[in-house]
């Protein structure tokens, strides 16, 4: 029988003993005794193998604990949150509130190489907002003390202060398993996108050259945060200027370059090839007429267009350089370069004086110039007042990435039906990004946000909007975008119809298993243990858990998405959940023990699996034996738990 039965496992899979398996698979000679013999492998891959102690690479104190850190199976399910979602029945977006390092590992089965697209703005380190639970190597544990206090003091959130030691250490134990896991959904066009600072780029940079591969970076590209009026000549005010976005692709690098440098960043051309436009007036500290004068001076435009910087007998206007304080500025070129290469290189429309960039395929700067083009314009400032337009009030959340600069990243791929995934949500920007694209060129792009619930600060804008949590304010901002989506489609359509494109999401959280684990220490005492002993064996779902979450996680540890289409059917007097049109039956109503007939006629139904608590049979090995054997007559998989 039990070949017939499948028995849904209580964990993820062990990806340390899946890698050992893929090699037995690949190179069996490799294999004796049931484990990998090292000195064999190294034997067998000869000059490839480094031969020597000394090895090249980032190393730091932790680094091989948060390697097991990926490694380790959960038994952390996600439970629906019904209540705070939107469009449940349609969506195929997801919201997840809950540490996205169990999280990752829980989405390994059915997002594994299906996620088109990452971008992440993790904590950066500066010793204030990188916060995370006391003992946060514990997992899911630790987690849940955390967020539902069970012990006396509480978990409480901490700060990385470089007083506390292992400053960069510690940081780099929270990405490199979170990065390991991402890696594993990144489908073979995927692409990962990670916002950081001065402080750790690079250290990321060599991390991500070990997860991702070097091979498959793409760029570090710099992003003004700010326009720079408060520029100083100082090293740290000149470091406040900018972040970076650090690029990797799973194994499309050259395609994306491709497509960045030719199609995307160069839409201008002449008879000299293709070009963008870079501005011609100086900037910076000595972007000034008095730091360098041989730059100023004026430029006239002749009633026909034409320019010259000598004054003809028609003149329509006259061009200078002049700051945004009124002060004199300068030109990029001197006078005489102006005058030999305006004609190729100076583009001018009746309003934009602006200087041309050839792109030049064989140029090995061309990608730093590219780099550089990408992201102007998605300034700091521009993303809280996005924030603070959607909610009507300032410093809702504070340092929010502006809508814009994701919105640039996903037309970078040239699919517009993709697969997002942000697991530092923050304040769900990545979310309200996808929408506005879609809304905007017709996408279907999906997107899944996943979000700690770290407390609001206390006396914060939130906390006194009535906002516990980060979580409460990102599905909060999805929502209100969805409002305005709605609103503005409605206007243009002059009617009470929603517009076609997907505004909902569904809403799930991270908890414990719904079925019962063994959770003793080897020091307990003999009553405790004998009534834990008789807890477990009278139930293997915990108490709280309805079917719906139980349905949830049976069907994640099978490898359904968290968007299945799910209802209820009723068949021969019994209730079942029905997924995906009937493809899978569920019968998970451990109180009331089915006859033999009603499963009959269950298994009539010709789904393709059949899913059944173990508690349903109530000890009835028969019955169980039976249905095994009509499943298999009609060719459905039995699968229990």
């Amino acid at each position: 029988m039990t070949d017939d039965v499948h028995e849904i496992p209580s964990t993820t899979p062990n990806f340390q003993t899946e890698l050992a398996e893929q090699l037995a698979d690949l190179i069996p000679e490799a294999i004796a005794d049931g484990k990998v013999d090292v000195e064999k492998l190294k034997e067998l891959l000869d000059g490839d193998a480094a031969d020597s102690n000394e090895r090249f690479g980032l190393f730091w104190p932790g680094k091989k604990s948060a390697l097991r850190a990926a490694q380790d199976p959960t038994t952390a399910t996600l439970r629906p949150d019904f209540e705070n979602s939107k469009d449940w029945d349609t969506t195929k977006n997801v919201f997840i509130e809950g540490d996205n390092l169990e999280v990752l590992k829980i989405l390994q089965k059915h997002y594994h190489a299906k996620i088109n697209m990452i971008y992440i703005d993790p904590p950066y380190n500066t010793g204030k907002d990188f916060v995370y639970p006391d003992n946060f190597k514990e997992g899911l544990d630790t987690y849940l003390e955390w967020t539902r206090q069970v012990n006396d003091e509480g978990k409480k959130l901490s700060t990385n202060a470089e007083t506390e030691g292992r400053y960069h250490s510690n940081w780099l134990n929270m990405m490199y398993p979170r990065l390991k896991l991402a890696r594993n959904l990144l489908a073979d066009d995927g692409l990962i996108f990670i916002s950081i600072d001065d402080m750790e780029v690079d250290n990321l940079k060599k991390l991500c050259n070990e997860v991702f591969g070097e091979s498959n970076y793409v760029a570090l590209a710099p992003r003004k945060t700010g326009a720079g009026a408060a520029a100083t000549r100082s090293e740290a005010a000149m470091r406040k200027l900018n972040d970076y976005v650090l690029i990797y692709s799973r194994s499309s690098q050259t395609v994306l370059q491709r497509k960045l440098v030719g199609e995307k960043e160069y839409p201008l051309h002449d008879k000299w090839g293709k070009y963008r436009l870079g501005q011609f007036q100086a900037s910076g500290s000595d972007a000034t007429r008095k730091a360098r004068p041989n730059m100023w001076f004026p430029i006239y435009v002749a009633t026909d267009g034409s320019l010259s910087t000598t004054e003809p007998r028609s003149t329509a206007k006259i061009l200078l350089p002049k700051e945004v304080n009124g002060e004199e500025g300068r030109w990029l070129w001197t006078r005489e370069k102006f005058e030999a290469d305006q004609e190729r290189f100076i583009h001018y429309d009746g309003n934009i004086l602006a200087r041309k960039i050839y792109f030049d395929a064989a140029d090995d700067q061309s990608i730093y110039q590219v780099e550089k083009a990408w992201f102007e314009g998605f300034t700091n400032a521009s993303g809280s007042k996005e924030v603070a337009d959607l909610f009507g009030q300032k410093k809702i959340f504070d340092h929010p990435k502006p809508v814009g600069l994701i919105r640039h990243l996903l037309s970078l791929h040239p699919s517009k039906d993709l697969v997002i995934l942000d697991f530092f949500a923050g304040s769900g920007t990545t979310a309200q990004a996808v929408i506005e694209q879609n809304l905007a060129d017709g996408g279907s792009r999906k997107w899944i946000s996943v979000q700690l619930p770290e407390p609001v600060p206390e006396g914060s804008v939130a906390d006194n909007a009535g906002y516990a949590t980060i979580s409460e304010v990102s599905r909060r901002r999805i929502a209100l975008v969805r409002e305005r989506a709605v609103h503005d489609a409605n206007s243009r359509l002059n009617n009470a119809d929603e517009p076609t494109l997907d505004l909902g999401f569904r809403s799930y959280r991270l908890d414990d298993t719904c079925f019962s684990k063994w959770r003793l220490s080897s020091d307990v005492e003999p009553d405790a243990f004998e009534q834990r002993l008789l807890e477990w064996r009278d139930s293997n779902s915990s108490d709280g858990a309805s079917a719906d979450d139980l349905l949830t996680e049976l069907l994640l540890k099978q490898g359904y998405s968290l968007t299945e289409e799910i209802g209820l059917v009723e068949i021969a007097g019994l209730e079942l959940r029905s997924v995906a049109g009937g493809l899978v039956l569920a019968y998970l109503d451990e109180q009331v023990k089915p006859s033999l007939e009603q499963l009959r006629a269950v298994v009539e139904a010709d789904p393709q699996r059949l899913i059944v608590l173990e508690d349903v049979f109530q000890g009835d090995d028969e019955l169980k034996t039976n249905l095994a054997q009509l499943c298999k007559g009609r060719g459905v998989d039995l699968w229990t738990a």
